[in-house]
């Protein structure tokens, strides 16, 4: 079997490596004679994966003991509805800062539990471009302020973290987890997806600073409450054992890698290669203002989309897969997370020059 390029913007490629010691522990794990799948979460073998996986996490991130870190089960649309539920904490307003899809259902979900204000918005010039931090208006006595580092069907980046003063800051870092270094410190939370930067759907990843515990909504289904997690170390009921288990050898892989200062040092790189292509070329194009441009999902479009249809198809045949935009921008999306070698990018941009030549 040969291994193709994975585009995908998620669920997204894992490293080789992860996968091939996946597929050899699959059957018989530590010489247990049985799957990781088929363990008790509760056995002492797979609690031993899961603090493992955690410690990992915090070393790559930083994360200090005043936060917990969860592993939980919803993908990160379900946190549109647990942080207003958990951070209200009594008050009725919560800042958001609009930047493309994910923020917009991000604040459609918290306009069921509070009063959201608008922030910031890029719907002025066509979510090219984030808000700068002084066109922020922010409200001192919000619960907190949520905001979407990297929209990822946009291709749209911050180039800064926003300054949110006493208030708690909230980031869904889905997309750009762990692809560079981060102060986690800055914030109060940060949720993400794990099918991009983490491991396999299935699984979410929140990290919570302890002060912000406590304080649910009325009403909260039990499950909601991230309290009741943190105080279960994640296993109040059962959790995606194997997404669990595949993330912690993803963090493993990571540090082996060099962790996230080798990642981000790699994925700039990638990333400058791939936008230099589409800059030095008339037959590509990309919106996003270069400032706001993202590492992880980089979109662009053909001069004549008619071709886009045959564009696909030859990527296909060449072994670039996943490459078609979202449906509702359309265009190409070339998503270069973290598992995505470098020798990937250089063989979709000769892709690319070779195509411009041949249809130009």
């Amino acid at each position: 079997m040969t291994r193709k390029y994975n585009f995908s913007a998620g669920p997204a490629g894992l490293p080789d490596e992860v996968l091939l010691q996946a597929q050899e522990e699959l059957l018989d794990w530590h010489g247990k004679g049985l799957s990781i799948m088929e363990m008790s979460h509760r056995s002492k073998e797979f609690v031993s994966v899961a603090e493992t996986a955690e410690q990992d996490l915090r070393d790559l991130m930083g994360i200090g003991s005043n936060y917990k870190v969860l592993f939980l089960q919803g993908g990160a649309t379900t946190q549109f509805s647990m942080i207003p539920m958990n951070l209200l904490r009594g008050k009725n307003t919560a800042d958001y800062i609009n930047t493309g899809i994910w923020s917009k259902k991000a604040i459609k979900e918290a306009a069921r539990y509070c009063d959201v204000k608008l922030a910031g918005s890029s719907e002025e010039n066509g979510f090219t471009a984030v808000p700068s931090q002084d066109q922020l208006i922010l409200n001192p006595e919000a619960a907190y302020l949520h905001y979407t580092p990297n929209e990822t069907i946009g291709g749209l980046e911050y180039d800064y973290v926003p300054e949110a003063g006493d208030v708690p800051l909230v980031a869904d870092l889905s997309s750009t987890i762990l692809s560079r270094p981060l102060d986690v410190n800055q914030f109060g939370l940060i949720y993400a997806g794990a099918q991009k930067n983490i491991g396999p759907a299935g699984l979410t990843v929140v990290i919570v600073r302890e002060d912000l515990l406590g304080n649910v909504v009325d009403g909260a289904p039990t499950m909601f409450d991230y309290k009741v997690h943190a105080d279960a170390d994640s296993m109040n009921n059962t959790p995606p054992t194997f997404g669990w288990y595949l993330a912690g050898l993803v963090f493993q892989w990571l540090k082996a890698q060099g962790g996230v200062e080798a990642m981000a040092e790699l994925n700039q790189r990638k990333a400058e290669k791939l936008y230099a292509a589409i800059d030095g070329s008339d037959f590509y194009a990309n919106p996003m203002a270069k400032a706001n441009r993202s590492w992880m999902n980089v979109p662009f479009t053909l001069a004549d989309d008619a071709l886009d249809k045959l564009f696909l198809e030859q990527a296909e045949e060449a072994g670039l897969l996943n490459l078609k935009g979202h449906r509702s921008v359309g265009g190409m999306r070339a998503s270069i997370y973290n598992a995505v070698p470098e020798k990937a990018v250089d063989a979709l941009i000769e892709f690319m020059q070779q195509f411009e030549k041949q249809n130009a």
